[in-house]
C-alpha cells in the first residue's frame, strides 16, 4: 500500500473488496444509525460511497473518495459516526477518515490505519486538517520568536504537542494580550496533527464555546454538542476567562473539563490572568485549571523585540533600516501584536510612498503609537510612590515588615495597582515589596477586590491614584 499527498491507495483484490460478511453488515447497521441521526439528504452526499475498512487496536476506518469527504465528515459527522460505530463494534473508541485513490472498497485494518499512525501529514493537507479544526496555519512553533520573557512557556507547549509532558494536562498559558498566547496554542495544535493524523484536534474560544452552548439549548441538541467536544482528543480553548459569571456554561464546560481528563484527553487554556484571579468562576473550575502546569507570557524584553521585527521584515519581503528596527523596539513595548501593527503601518507607508522611512518620519507616523505607549508606562516605583502619598506614609513602608493596619492594608492597595497596572509577574511584584512572595500578592489582590465591593469609596480613591498614574 502507498500512501500518497493525503491519499490511502487500498490494495484492490476480490476478496477485499467483497470484505468480510461482520464488516458488510456493520456498514449497514451504521449506515442506518447515521442516516437517522444527521439526515438521509446529507447521509447520501457524505457516505453514501465510503466504506469500511475495518478496526485495529480499538480504532476503526472509514474509506471515503476524496479529500472534501474527510474533512467534511471530520469537521461535522464525526461525534456521530463515532457514536453508531461504536454501537456496532464494542470497545470502538476512534474514528480515522482515510481517502482511497481508487473504488472505495474495504481494506483491511491494518493496512488502512497503521501507516496512518506512522506516517506525518504532508504540508498542504495539514493547512486543511488545521483550518477544519479552527487552526490558524500560519501560527508555527517556526515562526514563534523565543526570549527570556517567553522561553518557559514555549518549551512546555513544545512538550505537550510531542506529548512528552505527561503532568502538563491541564495546560494553562496566561499573560497580557499580545503577548503570544494564542500563537503558541495554534502552534500546539498544528504540531499535534502533523505528528499524529489521527488525533481529533478542536480549537475555540470561550465566546463560542458559549454561544453554541446556548444555541444548542434552544434547538434541543444539548447531546450532540456535548459529543462533539467530549469526544476530542485535543481540546484548545482560548480566553477562558469570559466563563466569569456564566453559571450554565461553567457547569457545561466542568463536566465537558472532566470527561477529557477522565480519558487522558490533552485540554490547552489560555487566559489573560492567572486562574485564581478569575472572578466569578467557581471554585472547583479554578482547582481543576491549576492541577496540570501554569506558564506565564510576560512582555518581551528589547532583544526579543527586536528579533520579531527582524523576523517579521524578512517574512514580509520588506526593507527597513535597521536604525528604524531598533527606534521601534524602544518605543513599543507593550505587547507583541502592538509591536507588529507598527511595523505594518511603517512598510506599508515606505511601499506607497516608495522611498525609505528616517526615524523622524516614523515618529510622526507613529505618533498615537508612541502617546498610547507612553501612558501605558506604569512602573510598580511609580504606583508606590503614589499610594505612599495618598495614604500619607514613607515610601520604606512599602516594603517594610511592619504590619500595622494604617500601613499594610495600603501596601495591599499598592500590590494589587502593580498586578492590575503593570506587566510584572506575581514573583516580580513581591520581590519589590520588600521580598514577599507571590502568595502574599494572591493574598493582597483579594483582600482588596473583596474590599472594594463593600467600600464604594475606597474604589473613588483608587481610582484617582489610578487617574494620576496614568498621567
Amino acid at each position: 500500500m502507498k500512501l500518497g499527498k493525503n491519499v490511502v491507495a487500498v490494495k484492490e483484490t476480490q476478496d477485499e473488496a467483497r470484505g468480510s460478511v461482520h464488516d458488510e453488515d456493520a456498514w449497514k447497521q451504521i449506515s442506518d444509525m447515521l442516516s437517522k441521526s444527521i439526515g438521509g439528504d446529507a447521509f447520501q452526499r457524505w457516505f453514501g460511497a465510503a466504506s469500511w475498512g475495518g478496526t485495529l487496536n480499538g480504532q476503526g476506518t472509514v474509506i471515503v473518495p476524496g479529500e472534501i469527504h474527510q474533512v467534511w465528515i471530520e469537521t461535522n459527522y464525526l461525534p456521530e459516526l463515532l457514536l453508531a460505530a461504536g454501537q456496532a463494534h464494542e470497545g470502538l473508541h476512534k474514528i480515522t477518515i482515510v481517502v482511497t485513490e481508487a473504488s472505495p472498497v474495504n481494506g483491511s485494518a491494518s493496512e488502512v490505519l497503521e501507516p496512518m499512525l506512522r506516517k506525518e501529514l504532508p504540508g498542504d493537507l495539514l493547512d486543511k486538517r488545521a483550518t477544519a479544526a479552527g487552526l490558524n496555519p500560519s501560527f508555527t512553533f517556526d515562526n514563534f520568536v523565543v526570549g527570556g520573557n517567553s522561553q518557559f512557556a514555549h518549551a512546555a507547549c513544545e512538550a505537550v504537542a510531542a506529548k512528552r509532558g505527561v503532568g502538563y494536562n491541564p495546560l494553562f498559558i496566561h499573560g497580557g494580550c499580545g503577548l503570544g498566547k494564542t500563537h503558541l496554542m495554534h502552534a500546539i495544535g498544528r504540531e499535534i496533527l502533523r505528528r499524529r493524523p489521527d488525533c481529533r484536534v478542536i480549537y475555540l474560544t470561550c465566546e463560542k464555546f458559549t454561544n453554541e452552548f446556548i444555541e444548542a439549548i434552544r434547538k434541543g441538541e444539548i447531546e450532540k454538542f456535548r459529543r462533539r467536544y467530549r469526544s476530542s482528543d485535543v481540546l484548545l480553548i482560548d480566553d477562558v476567562q469570559f466563563l466569569a459569571g456564566k453559571e450554565r456554561s461553567q457547569e457545561e464546560f466542568f463536566h465537558t473539563f472532566n470527561t477529557l481528563l477522565d480519558g487522558r484527553n490533552q485540554v490547552v487554556l489560555t487566559s489573560d490572568r492567572p486562574a485564581c484571579e478569575i472572578k466569578s468562576i467557581e471554585p472547583r473550575l479554578i482547582s481543576r485549571f491549576e492541577c496540570g502546569l501554569a506558564v506565564e507570557l510576560q512582555p518581551p524584553q528589547i532583544e526579543t523585540r527586536i528579533a520579531i521585527l527582524r523576523k517579521k521584515t524578512a517574512e514580509w519581503k520588506v526593507s527597513v533600516e535597521e536604525s528604524v528596527l531598533l527606534f521601534l523596539a524602544e518605543k513599543i513595548r507593550s505587547n507583541v501584536r502592538r509591536l507588529e501593527g507598527a511595523l505594518v503601518r511603517v512598510a506599508t507607508f515606505a511601499s506607497l510612498a516608495g522611498e525609505s522611512v528616517s526615524v523622524q518620519k516614523v515618529e510622526h507616523l507613529l505618533r498615537d503609537f508612541i502617546q498610547e505607549e507612553a501612558s501605558r508606562q506604569v512602573t510598580i516605583d511609580g504606583i508606590q510612590r503614589a499610594v505612599a502619598e495618598t495614604f500619607d506614609l514613607r515610601l520604606a513602608d512599602m516594603i517594610s515588615r511592619r504590619r500595622p493596619a494604617s500601613i499594610a492594608f495600603p501596601r495591599q492597595i499598592a500590590m494589587y495597582l502593580s498586578r492590575s497596572l503593570t506587566h510584572n509577574s506575581l514573583v516580580e511584584i513581591g520581590e519589590n515589596f520588600g521580598g514577599r512572595d507571590h502568595g502574599t500578592v494572591i493574598h493582597a489582590c483579594k483582600k482588596v477586590a473583596a474590599e472594594l465591593e463593600m467600600q464604594p469609596g475606597l474604589r473613588e480613591r483608587i481610582e484617582r491614584i489610578e487617574q494620576q498614574l496614568r498621567r
